[in-house]
C-alpha cells in the first residue's frame, strides 16, 4: 500500500497519512506563540515539573574532556533545552530540532536571553527522517511531539540511528490515567474545559480538540514500550507522573 492510500488518525479523525503532517503543522502554526500557555492548560501547569524531572533522569554532565550532545527533538520553543543547559552549567550542546517554522521561531527569540545562548542551535528537521549522521548524539530527547508525529515507528528507528553506543533515549509524553476517580475527572475536564478555555484565550477551540484527541488515540505505556523495543533500544522503561496523566519513557542504546 502506497503512502497515498494509506491512512493514520489526526485525533479522532481518520486522514489519509499524506496529509497528517500539514494538519499538525497548521494546529502548532497557530499555537507557537502560546506554546507554554497550550501544556499549562492541557496539563493544570504540571508539565513544567514533568520536565524537570525528565533533565533530572538525564542527568547531564557538568563537565568532561569529550564535548556532550543531546538532540531535543520536536522542541521548537527551547523549553528543555533551557532546562538542559543549565542542569549541565552550560557544558551540554543542545540541538533543537523541530519540523515547524514557527516553533523554531520563539525558541530562537527565547534563547537570546537565555544564561548560555551559545550552547544551543536550532534546525528545521523531520523526526522520521533526520538530517544527522549516525551515532551524532549522546542522548535524544523528546517531549509532548512524539505522539504528533504521523509514523511514530520511524521516529523511534531515527533516535535509535543517530544515537551514540551508550546513548539515552528520553520521551516525556501524556499518557492514560489509571488511578479511579482522577481518570473520570480528567476526562470531563479535557472534553469540556480544555477546548473552551483555549477559545476563549487563544480563539482556537479546534486546535486544543485535537490536542485532547491525540493524546486519547497515543498508545498506552506498555505498547509505546515494545514500540521502542521494537527500534532496537535496550533497558526500556515508563514511569509514570501523576496518575500518569504523563509517563516518562527511557531506553538505551547498547
Amino acid at each position: 500500500m502506497s503512502q497515498a492510500e494509506e491512512t493514520t488518525h489526526f485525533g479522532n479523525k481518520k486522514v489519509a497519512l499524506k496529509d497528517k503532517q500539514g494538519m499538525v503543522n497548521a494546529v502548532f502554526d497557530g499555537v507557537a506563540s502560546r506554546y507554554d500557555l497550550m501544556n499549562d492548560l492541557m496539563s493544570g501547569g504540571m508539565h513544567r515539573l514533568w520536565k524537570d524531572v525528565m533533565v533530572t533522569a538525564l542527568s547531564p554532565p557538568k563537565q568532561g574532556k569529550i564535548a556532550y550532545n543531546v538532540l531535543d527533538m520536536a522542541g521548537g520553543s527551547g523549553d528543555i533545552a533551557r532546562r538542559i543547559i543549565e542542569a549541565s552549567h552550560g557544558y551540554a550542546n543542545v540541538m533543537v530540532s523541530d519540523i515547524n517554522e514557527e516553533m523554531l521561531a520563539v525558541g530562537k527569540q527565547r534563547a537570546k536571553s537565555w544564561r548560555y545562548p551559545e550552547q544551543v542551535k536550532f534546525k528545521t528537521a523531520d523526526a522520521q527522517d533526520l538530517p544527522f549522521a549516525n551515532a551524532s548524539f549522546d542522548a535524544y530527547t523528546i517531549s509532548f511531539g512524539i505522539r504528533n508525529v504521523p509514523q511514530i515507528e520511524k521516529a523511534l528507528k531515527e533516535a535509535f540511528r543517530v544515537l551514540k553506543r551508550g546513548g539515552r533515549f528520553l520521551c516525556l509524553e501524556f499518557s492514560q490515567v489509571d488511578v479511579a476517580g482522577l481518570d473520570y475527572i480528567y476526562e470531563k475536564f479535557s472534553h469540556n474545559v480544555i477546548p473552551a478555555i483555549g477559545e476563549m484565550v487563544t480563539d482556537d477551540r479546534d486546535s486544543y480538540q485535537y490536542l485532547i484527541e491525540s493524546i486519547e488515540q497515543f498508545p498506552a505505556p506498555e505498547k509505546f514500550s515494545k514500540m521502542i523495543k521494537d527500534a532496537g533500544f535496550s533497558k526500556v522503561t515508563h514511569t509514570p507522573l501523576t496518575g500518569n496523566i504523563a509517563a516518562l519513557h527511557s531506553a538505551w542504546k547498547i
